[in-house]
């Protein structure tokens, strides 16, 4: 006998306020990168119950988790972070940032949206699913966290990468959790993300007396032709699928102001954001090649390049066998009727650690407005619908829908 449409309505929206309440539990633990925070370790009880093997470990200070339950060919990863940046000023949230709150129809918090709440709806849509389902014989499952993706990056998802290849195990299949959406959940998905790498120079002119210019070399001077170089320098202007690459001039400083002084030291800063076209390697080698055309023949310039912070860029094409992509979109608009506009803009994510030959890497999560913002927020609809989504993907991948 069938079960009633308004039984099931409830036990429906039981399951998605599972994701709700297990987003707030993690919000609840304060986790500043590269703090946990115990996430992990909560995560991990309910990982266990599932009948997954934990590797948990630390580096420098920051958790990572390997969780794998199956022995399948086919490898589908959740991958995810449970760390946050810090919330500022405490006077200027309207509720406490860790204290997990919802005001009408939205959860405020730090990592409310990115991206606790994105985490928790993984766990909550594979936990449903594994209870309703069992796992199939030819799929093998990994969670896979780290608490280092808001700091440096250095000792986290790198270290699962590695740990995964020592293991034979990179998965075929990566979903990120990160927040992709613009207005609602599902509206759109991640499928790349530009590089990024920032340089710090330093040029060493000749300081002296403003009133005899002769016997100085202006740092400034030196610091403003760079920057006509290294703004006229010719890059990609991108695609349909993917934004150009564009340098910044970020800083520049040449000390404390001495007005009847010529600076003989400045310091520049700069950052590329760079399409998948470019390597760090390329963007490196060609600036560094500009620059010593510019200067290497002036025996009175001297300068240092240090470069800082680098990201590659990574890129899922879409139309590849089995397409994760083909995947995502068709879980999306089984669940809201509408299609995804795949994107490759913002910042840089961990994304870029998981993609490679082998693995297809698609970010799906929550809407983006108020991330790392005071009072970050997202609607508990939100919420709801990307457990929907996920569940329904995952459904694919049991082959049940």
């Amino acid at each position: 006998m069938p079960i009633p449409s308004s039984i099931a309505t409830v036990k429906t929206r039981q399951t998605e306020y599972k994701a709700v309440r297990y987003a707030r539990k993690l919000i609840s633990m304060p986790s500043v990168t590269p703090e946990d925070g115990g996430c992990q370790k909560w995560i991990n009880e309910k990982l266990q119950t599932l009948g997954f093997s934990i590797d948990c470990w630390q580096s420098q200070g920051v958790t990572n988790t390997v969780a794998v339950l199956g022995k399948g060919s086919r490898r589908l990863a959740l991958a995810g972070h449970t760390d946050v940046v810090p919330p500022g000023a405490m006077e200027n949230w309207i509720v406490d940032p860790f204290a997990a709150r919802i005001i009408g129809d939205c959860l405020y918090g730090r990592g409310a949206v990115d991206m606790k709440s994105g985490v928790a709806v993984m766990l909550a849509a594979l936990e449903d699913q594994l209870t309703a389902c069992g796992l199939p014989r030819d799929l093998q499952v990994q969670v896979l966290l780290t608490s280092d993706e808001e700091g440096e990056a250095e000792h986290g998802t790198i270290d699962i990468v590695r740990h995964l290849q020592a293991m034979n195990a990179l998965p075929d299949y990566c979903l990120i959790a990160e927040p992709t959406a613009a207005t609602r959940s599902g509206d759109a998905i991640r499928i790349g993300r530009r590089g990024a790498v920032s340089c710090r120079m330093t040029l060493t002119g000749k300081q002296g007396h403003v009133a005899y210019p002769d016997s100085t070399v202006n740092a400034i001077i030196l610091a403003q032709q760079v920057i006509a170089s290294l703004q006229g320098l010719e890059w990609d202007n991108g695609s349909d699928d993917f934004p150009g690459t564009c340098l910044q001039i970020t800083w520049i400083h040449s000390g404390a102001f001495v007005d009847n002084l010529v600076p003989g030291r400045c310091e520049l800063c700069f950052n590329v954001r760079f399409s998948h076209r470019y390597s760090v390697t390329d963007i490196q080698s060609r600036i560094e090649t500009e620059l010593a055309m510019a200067f290497g023949s002036r025996d009175a310039v001297y300068y240092q390049l240090q470069w800082d912070r680098v990201c590659d860029a990574y890129f899922t094409p879409a139309g590849l066998d089995d397409s994760l992509i083909h995947r995502v979109e068709q879980a999306v608009n089984a669940v809201t009727g509408t299609y995804p506009r795949l994107s490759t803009s913002g910042g840089t994510s961990d994304g870029r650690f998981l993609a490679s030959e082998q693995t297809q890497v698609v970010e799906l999560g929550l809407p983006n407005a108020t991330i790392h913002q005071v009072n970050e927020r997202v609607s508990l609809e939100d919420i709801m619908t990307l457990y929907r989504i996920y569940r329904h993907l995952l459904s694919g991948f049991w082959g049940s829908v």
